[in-house]
Parts: C-alpha cells; structure tokens; sequence
C-alpha cells in the first residue's frame, strides 16, 4: 500500500483540495485499494473543521468529492506512515523539516516539484489571496504529475 500525505498550513485550503483531488485521480486510474491518502495541516488552528468554503465550492465546482474531510495537525508518528510527504511550499517544506528532525529516511517534496515546467514552486494559499481557482489548477497539475511519478516507481497499473 502506497501512502501519501498533502500537507499545508491550516489543513482546510490547499492540502484537502490536493486530497480529494488525488483520491478522484486514483479512482479514475483504477488504483483505488492500492494508494492511501491523507492531508494534514502544520498548524493547529482548524482540527477538526471541514475544508474552506472555496475549498468546497471549487471542488464542487469540477465534480470531484469533498466529502467527509476534516482538518487535522501532522504529528510525528505521519512520518513513519506515509511514503510521501508533499508540501504545498516552502515554508511548509521547512516546517517538515524541522519537525522530523532527520528522524526518517522520509522524501519530502514540494508538489510543484514534480512539475518542472511549472514557474511557480509554491501553490498560493488561497485563505490569503482569494484566489482559489488559481490554486485548484496548481494543485491540478501537481497531483496528475506525482500520480505519473508513483506509478512509474512501483509499476502500477490500473
């Protein structure tokens, strides 16, 4: 089983789209029963709550499912669970990783990394800029090329 944690500031913008997203993408792939995913936020401000309005509209918005979502803080022990580990930007990769500590032999990456074309290394967070359209197709693009990636690098076809 193939494990993978979004992680963003508060856990209810930019980590639960890329959640729901990559989910809808893994069943659309065939590989529902074979990939784990969760979101998690390095702040604690919003456990508990259901992704931002915008969020949900714009997931909504492109027929993928929201449902059920709620914010939760990452914790030590996602490092020992999950395979990959993906930042929405750079202050969230720094967060990681201080927060792991050189604890795990862990990958982390920003999501744009594995979209090399792209001229933005970090997805906007949408809570601050409005701007959730800008962030669903960032997000969008990200997630269809780190699903490219995982399939690449454990054979797995649909």
């Amino acid at each position: 089983m193939i494990k993978v944690l979004f992680v963003c500031l508060g856990n209810i913008c930019r980590s639960p789209m890329a959640e729901a997203m990559f989910r809808d993408l893994i069943k659309k792939e065939g590989l529902e029963g074979r990939m784990v995913v969760d979101s998690a936020g390095t702040g604690d401000w919003h456990v508990g709550k259901p992704p931002h309005e915008g969020t949900r509209e714009i997931l909504e918005k492109y027929g993928i499912d929201g449902e059920g979502l709620k914010a939760r803080q990452i914790a030590v022990s996602d490092f020992d669970e999950f395979d990959y580990i993906i930042g929405m930007d750079a202050a969230n990769l720094e967060h990681l990783t201080k927060l792991v500590d050189g604890k795990s032999n862990i990958v982390i990456n920003r999501l744009m990394d594995f979209v090399p074309t792209s001229m933005k290394k970090d997805v906007p967070d949408p809570y601050f800029t409005g701007d959730f359209e800008e962030t669903y197709e960032l997000v969008k693009a990200g997630c269809e090329a780190l699903l490219q990636q995982i399939k690449a690098e454990h054979s797995l076809e649909g």
